[in-house]
């Protein structure tokens, strides 16, 4: 059989490479009915050839550059003369099974593959049809004296005799044969398998062998001498091979050229470059504005098509627009959303706007600039009931921008919704919590994100065992293959496979139970409590096998961590902490080591360095945070991101109170205990870590945003100015290009750089151009003066790159003016009336070195391509913006902020500037055929972007290269129809004022139509016509054989056309239309007056004068930053005069130094002298702008320069600063510098001195009992020691010693140790026993105490939370160590239910316990002296709920700010000195607690017996007083 032909074509074939080899060492293929063809065997020499017998296989001569090329002509021919013979027989098989039909025979043709083997380089030629003449192809080697084989008889070419029954001769012939079906079906075969193939192949062979032997009975008796007589009279058929080589090479040739494509032409990076890959063809031809098509801006060179889908209408109307609306703008939220806004009663006439807006852009598919210009009526409010009441625009140019930016959010969350639904239904599951509850929530992204990842988690398995179900009949589906992924199994999951699941069901109540509970703030679902404790029934599943047995608390452990993963992973419960972060979180930065170090006064992160408790409300509208993120990239700070502690604990309650049982058993109140650690877990390891990661990008993309806006709002101002404008040019209109000649010196060395001007005509082509080298000598100027006399042009434009270029321009204006601004006596001849202006110039600097400009104006040298782009930009500044492309970005428009916005978001916010402005100006269409730079704002026209308008000029250059009405972009199929809907009203075609007088037909096609040259939109054509017409007082018979618009262009010529137009009745047009076809046109009534009267008028602003500043700016890099006055700056003096020295700054900016500020009036004071580098300090900066005079005055004064100008760069910082951590980073670092001063080695005689460091001492107490201490040397100086002794496990009190009296001899007799003004010690004996044991002492009185908690605050808080609940009518209070300030205790008390857990501090001295200031002798006076406090704060705050008056809810702070030391404090504090510090010791705040519940232990109640009489009476009086007394 024939074998398949391949699915590919020749070029793609994945197998060609296997063919060239087959070529060059397996052979070619061979097909029966024809003869072996030898002449594509190459021939080899002598040598070689019997290299090749004896099993050797040599290659050509790679160095015989000639060879290799003839060997490739002739493998290319050989592969050609291959696909053609392939081809041919393709062919025939039609006509084989023709003759097959008649004759009964059989003539399929059958592929044998030819590989060449050691030893059989000559192997004899298969069988072959008596039809068919073998036909030997040659090549040039073939042509060579090799002596061809000799052949006794033409019958032994056949004659196979010796080998029928001879399996060994055969033997090499099946190894040399291979046949395609070698391996049938794709199986492949064993040896056995493959041996029985091959002698049933030999069997064939032979029979049909024999058969071709009976078919040629006239090749018998043929002999050796009557062949070569044959050969002698027709030759061998290589004769004429010289002559077929050149046609096989040409048509091989073509051959290939047909199927060439640009992919085997050109690099894909030059393809890309020049947008015509298969994206970007796609992109041309589909209708649709090839800015919706595109994911990112069409300025980006990483611009791709987008594969969004199409938001459907119902979507849009069913919510789309109100999730717009809301996240519109606060303003908007306020004006119209809000009780007293004032627009509320327009509220539902903005969500009618927005979803207008929203369904013109993402299915009509209409860009911005379209909807503002010509559905502004849509977006607007006009009363068509009262018309004199005012029309307001309900949405702003900005705020469309800001709908299309959301629109696109909402399309993406439509998508992923969708995408989500999907993937739920292919679970095959039922799940009334995600349909009833998570799905209608689901409003953003990060809910999709979630709700996915919760599917995830909740249905593992189900997804892993869904199959495809199929009939036994359908076709195999295709699979995709995918790499191995490694299969990660988490501890949720482990847990949940196993028996602890079921543990975890004993806790009553499901996550999304508790959930619903939270968000309706109700008790939708009750506990199911267990009768037995936590403990106890964590038994009942632990492991029969004592070996595999897990302990109760590990169980309890695992099923908590099931619970809490569960309400983790919820989205509803995660969207509401996302909530509570962006509207109540709060930003703290602290710096690192490295941070303390390098973030200087003078440093941009200076202002945050210490930023504290900042919400992020206040951070929205700056960059701040983009700053923070900076500096935490750079390893300078950290940043923290945390709820404030009273919303943080109001959340877990509610949590907690969603979760719990109210029964009041004591198996109830520990499975509530262990809720309440579930509750912690699920904060502390889910909630918080993603709403902490969430905030963080929400703000980055919201600073983002606006420092692209701001971007973007800069470059609009810029280019929404028209070209420069003339007012005393009375030829000139505003908005006409006038003509321009830029004057450059360049860098202004007068050795080097000779002087440019470069003359533009009001067309924007340059006409000539001069280099001078200077405008001093006299035939220089008159050479200068000439092209000024003879070109006129309207404004003379001046730039440069240094200070030099102001000596410049003071020339130009001279020679202008005619007069020296030095003598006002001498002329200079003729005066022109010509003003001489500076202009921005980082254009032309970007332009006059780029690719563009030298290919525009390659003969041009840089300065002179500089002066074109300096005259360009005052012809236009919008086309000279637009040209830049993607290197816009290397603009500056903030120059603080914009190197933090990614390049593609700030393309996109420079990119709708663009857009805007050009809409708002208008394009004419024939003038980007012919003008290639006038071409660069064709682009950002509505509906198309680089690849659209190409495409566009290139049609309109095909017919001819130009159009005559707008009618042509759609019956010559130049636009389709959105395109053409978008850009027509924006795409102008200019009328001559003769075209308007002539009178078409009415359907002439190619008549002109003057409101082509307008901004009106095809679709408004009648609305025009019909006002032209009412104006004129015409009727529809006066016009009836006219063309439509001829009406239109009487009223453009008529003189009082303004008159007659104003005094039609625009509002009650609007309204008829409006009841007629319910059509809203008044401000297209507006527009389309306005373009009658003014065609295309300039709605620009004029051309802005630059100022002084920033021609300083530009000539020098200096700015008002730089040179603030009181800065200190080096100068270089280059001129010495007795009242003055003129200097020079590192700009290149001069500077000058009166007189009075050289120097102080002291003796010895030397004046500076020529040459010399100075100091001095700003006092003031001279910009005389119209002489061109800009300088610096200074002073060298010793006097003025030591006063440093620190403060003068020093940045401020932010309102929300940290002062305490800020002091006492300030206090550290003294400390290190005075250390690194005095360190030195102390040593006193003392048993418990060492020489030990904080960590030191520290880690040799680590082992010591608690009470023991160490003396060691103090970093505050040699005169201070520090004890610090053991308070408890790590934790440690350290004591600042003064050592009065310190002589450093060791001599003195009279040293005092003193701790604080009341603790002074004669020795250090006494100061231990007295002091620090005596502390000690009380510290494990109140440690042994029943009130006493070990462990953390957070703990002895939920100690106290589970304690209430067993007695709600009682409060709690309790006693923990203060790790915050070792050696101190903290009191926190619980006043009812309804309250936070409050924290006083408690100070531990020698002689007795402080709570804030009262002192107490003992334990039981210390709690007593607490009651009464309490008691006393309660009454005075009468029915405040049982809390103190100190935070209003929070923990009370007795010393608002008061900074704590850490742990291992660096510096030794002094803990007694100063008033009694309250409970927040240090920033940030500490997180509130964790609440939870616990079986209560039971108190007994406190004794008065101790207590002092009085004391206690007055306790009695306000226990009767208040009534029962709460605390137990």
């Amino acid at each position: 059989m024939a074998s398949p032909v391949s699915a590919y074509p020749p070029e793609d074939d994945p197998m060609q490479g296997a063919a060239e080899e087959e070529e060059e060492g397996e052979g070619d293929v061979v097909e029966p009915g024809e003869p072996d063809d030898s002449s594509e065997e190459e021939e080899e020499d002598a040598d070689e050839e019997r290299r090749i017998r004896e099993g050797f296989i040599v290659d050509e001569d790679e160095d015989d550059e000639d060879d290799e090329e003839e060997r490739k002509r002739r493998k290319r021919r050989k592969k050609h003369h291959r696909r053609r013979r392939e081809e041919e027989e393709d062919l025939e098989e039609d006509d084989l099974d023709l003759l097959e039909e008649n004759t009964g025979g059989t003539f399929k043709k059958s592929r044998l593959k030819r590989l060449v083997r050691r030893g059989a380089s000559e192997s004899p030629p298969t069988a072959s049809s008596s039809k068919r003449r073998a036909v030997v192809e040659s090549s040039d080697e073939d042509l060579d004296d090799d002596p061809l084989p000799k052949v006794q008889d033409i019958q032994q070419i056949w004659d196979d005799q010796r080998d029928e029954f001879d399996d060994d001769a055969d033997g090499d012939i099946d190894d040399f044969i291979e046949y395609d079906d070698e391996e049938e079906g794709g199986m492949p075969m064993d040896e056995r398998a493959r041996e029985e193939r091959r002698k049933e192949r030999r069997r064939q062979q032979q029979e049909f062998r024999r058969k071709s032997r009976g078919a040629h009975p006239e090749l018998a008796g043929i002999d050796a001498n009557a062949w070569a007589e044959i050969h002698d009279v027709f030759g061998d058929g290589h004769e004429y091979d010289w002559a077929l080589v050149a046609d096989e090479e040409a048509e091989y040739e073509q051959e290939t050229q047909k199927d060439m494509t640009l992919q085997n032409v050109f690099e894909p990076s030059e393809i890309r470059e020049h947008l015509l890959t298969e994206d970007d063809n796609l992109i041309r031809a589909r209708d649709t504005p090839e800015r919706m098509q595109l994911t990112t801006s069409s300025l980006s060179e990483a611009a791709s098509i987008s594969l969004h889908q199409t938001i459907i209408a119902e979507n849009l109307n069913k919510d789309g627009a109100r999730w717009v609306t809301l996240r519109l703008s606060p303003e908007k939220q306020k004006e119209f959303f809000s009780a007293n806004g004032a627009y509320q009663h327009l509220q539902g006439e903005l969500v009618m706007a927005v979803t207008f807006a929203l369904r013109a852009m993402f299915v009509e598919e209409y860009e911005v600039p379209f909807i503002w210009t010509h559905r502004r009526d849509y977006i607007s409010h006009f009363d068509v009931n009262d018309t004199r009441s005012p029309r307001l625009e309900l949405l702003s140019l900005p705020e469309l921008w800001r709908i299309y930016a959301l629109g696109q959010k909402y399309r993406s969350l439509v998508e992923r919704r969708n995408a989500l639904s999907a993937s739920y239904r292919r679970l095959g599951v039922t799940d009334t919590y995600y349909t009833d509850e998570i799905f209608p929530a689901i409003d953003s992204v990060e809910l999709v994100a979630d709700t996915s990842e919760w599917l995830l988690m909740k249905y593992k398995d189900k997804k892993e065992n869904v199959v495809a179900f199929r009939f036994h009949d359908d076709d195999e589906a295709e699979v995709e293959k995918k790499h191995k992924m490694p299969s990660r199994i988490s501890a949720y999951e482990l847990a949940k496979k196993s028996i602890v699941s079921r543990l975890a069901d004993g806790f009553g109540i499901a996550s999304h139970e508790v959930v619903l509970n939270f968000v309706n703030e109700t008790r939708l679902h009750y506990v199911d409590n267990q009768n037995l404790d936590p403990f106890i029934y964590a038994e009942q599943f632990a492991d029969p096998d004592p070996a595999k047995a897990l302990a109760p608390e590990e169980l309890l452990r695992r099923a908590r961590m099931i619970i809490a993963t569960e309400l983790g992973k919820d989205p509803l419960l995660r969207d509401h902490m996302r909530q509570l972060f962006k509207k109540n979180a709060v930003v703290s930065v602290s710096p690192t080591e490295r941070g303390r170090a390098k973030i200087d006064e003078q440093h941009v992160y200076y202002p945050f360095k210490y930023l504290y408790n900042k919400p992020i409300e206040n951070m929205l509208g700056s960059s701040q945070f983009l700053y923070i993120l900076k500096a935490e990239q750079e390893l300078l700070v950290t940043v923290s991101i945390y709820l404030p502690p009273d919303i943080k604990a109001n959340f877990e309650r509610r949590l907690i109170d969603a979760f719990s049982s109210d029964l009041l058993r004591e198996s109830t109140k520990a499975w509530n205990e262990e809720r309440s650690r579930v509750v912690q877990e699920v904060m502390e390891q889910h909630l918080i870590p993603a709403a902490v990661k969430w905030t963080r990008e929400f703000l980055r993309e919201e600073e983002e945003d606006y420092v692209a806006n701001r971007c973007g709002d800069q470059l609009r101002k810029r280019i929404d100015v028209s070209p420069y404008y003339n007012p005393q040019n009375s030829p000139m209109k505003l908005g006409d290009t006038p003509s321009v000649l830029a004057v450059s010196w360049g860098k202004g060395d007068p050795q080097k750089d000779a002087i440019c001007v470069v003359l533009m005509d009001d067309g924007g082509r340059m006409r000539e151009w001069i280099k001078i080298d200077n405008l001093v000598d006299t035939e220089t100027r008159d050479e200068f003066v000439d092209i000024i006399r003879r070109r006129k042009p309207d404004v003379i434009i001046v730039g440069g790159f240094t200070t030099a270029t102001a000596k410049l321009c003071q020339r130009v204006k001279e020679i202008v003016s005619g007069r020296s601004s030095y003598d006002s006596n001498s002329t200079f001849g003729d005066s022109f009336d010509i003003p001489v202006i500076y202009v921005p110039d980082e254009l032309a600097r970007i332009y006059h070195h780029s690719p563009r400009s030298k290919l525009e104006f390659s003969s041009l040298p840089p300065n002179a391509r500089y002066c074109v782009g300096l005259a360009r930009y005052a012809q236009s500044p919008l086309n000279e913006y637009a040209a830049v492309g993607s290197d816009i970005t290397a603009l500056s428009f903030d120059d603080d902020d914009q190197h933090l916005v990614p390049k593609d978001k700030l393309l996109v916010a420079l990119e709708q500037a663009l857009v805007d402005i050009v809409n708002k100006v208008g394009v004419d269409i024939n003038r980007t055929v012919t003008d290639r730079y006038y071409q660069y704002l064709l682009p950002f026209v509505c509906g198309f972007g680089p690849r659209k308008a190409r495409e566009l000029v290139s049609k309109i250059d095909g017919l001819g290269g130009s159009l005559v009405n707008r009618n042509q972009f759609i019956k010559s199929g130049i636009l389709t129809t959105k395109i053409f809907l978008n850009a027509a009203g924006f795409l102008r075609i200019t009328q001559e004022q003769d075209d308007m007088k002539v009178k078409h037909r009415i359907d002439d096609e190619q008549a002109p139509d003057p409101l082509d040259d307008t901004r009106i939109h095809p679709e408004d054509y009648e609305l025009a016509r019909k006002m032209a017409t009412d104006a004129l007082e015409l009727d529809e018979e006066d016009i009836h054989d006219e063309h439509p618009s001829h009406v239109v262009g009487l009223i453009m010529q008529d003189r009082e056309n303004d008159k007659k137009l104003s005094e039609l009745n625009l509002d009650e047009f609007a309204v008829s239309l409006f009841n007629a076809n319910q059509e809203l046109k008044r401000h297209t009534l507006n527009v389309i007056r306005d373009e009658l009267l003014k065609p295309f008028s300039e709605q620009r602003s004029p051309f802005p004068p630059i100022d002084g500043w920033n021609v300083l700016t530009m000539l020098s890099g200096e700015t008002q930053k730089t040179l603030r006055i009181g800065l200190i700056v080096s100068v270089l003096v280059f001129r010495t005069r007795p009242d003055s020295v003129h200097v020079r700054l590192d700009s290149g900016l001069e500077g000058i130094i009166k007189q009075e500020y050289l120097v102080d009036d002291t003796p010895g004071a030397e004046k500076p002298v020529k040459g010399k580098t100075i100091q001095g300090v700003i006092i003031d900066v001279r910009l005389d702008h119209e002489n061109d005079i800009y300088e610096v005055e200074l002073s060298s004064r010793w006097s003025d320069v030591v006063e440093n100008d620190t403060e003068f760069r020093r940045k401020q910082p932010d309102v929300y600063w940290n002062r305490a951590q800020h002091e006492k980073d300030l206090d550290i670092l003294a400390r290190k510098q005075r250390a690194e001063v005095t360190k030195t080695r102390r040593i006193i005689k003392h048993p418990n001195f060492h020489n030990f460091n904080t960590s030191q001492a520290e880690q040799y107490l680590d082992g010591q009992q608690r009470g023991d201490v160490v003396i060691r040397p103090s970093s505050k100086g040699i005169d201070h020691l520090a004890v610090t002794w053991k308070v408890d496990d790590k934790l440690y009190q350290h004591i600042d010693i003064t050592e009065k009296g310190y002589d450093p001899t060791g001599q003195s007799v009279d040293t005092q140790f003193v701790v604080d003004a009341s603790h002074t010690y004669i020795d250090l004996d006494e100061l231990i026993v007295r002091h620090v044991n005596a502390m000690s002492r009380r510290v494990e009185d109140l440690m042994a105490h029943d009130r006493f908690k070990p462990g953390s605050e957070d703990e002895l808080h939920l100690f106290l939370k589970n304690q209430l609940l067993a007695n709600p009518a009682k409060s709690m209070y309790g006693f923990t160590l203060n790790r915050k300030r070792p050696g101190h205790f903290n009191l926190c008390f619980l006043a009812n239910k309804d309250s936070t857990v409050q924290t006083w501090p408690v100070r531990v001295t020698p002689e007795a316990y402080y709570l804030f200031e009262a002192p107490a002798v003992g334990v039981p006076e210390l709690c007593d002296a607490f009651k009464v406090r309490h008691l006393h704060e309660s009454q005075n705050l009468g029915n405040g709920g049982g809390k103190t008056p100190y935070g209003a809810g929070q923990r009370t702070p007795a010393r608002p700010g008061y900074a704590t030391p850490s742990v291992r404090p660096s510096r030794t504090p002094n803990p007694y000195g100063g008033t009694t510090p309250g409970p927040n010791y240090g920033a940030p705040p500490s997180q509130p607690p964790y609440a939870g519940y616990q079986t209560p232990r039971g108190y007994p109640a406190q004794s008065m017996g101790n207590m002092n009489p009085a004391r206690a009476a007055m306790m009695n009086a306000s226990v009767g007083s208040v009534g029962n007394n709460r605390f137990r």
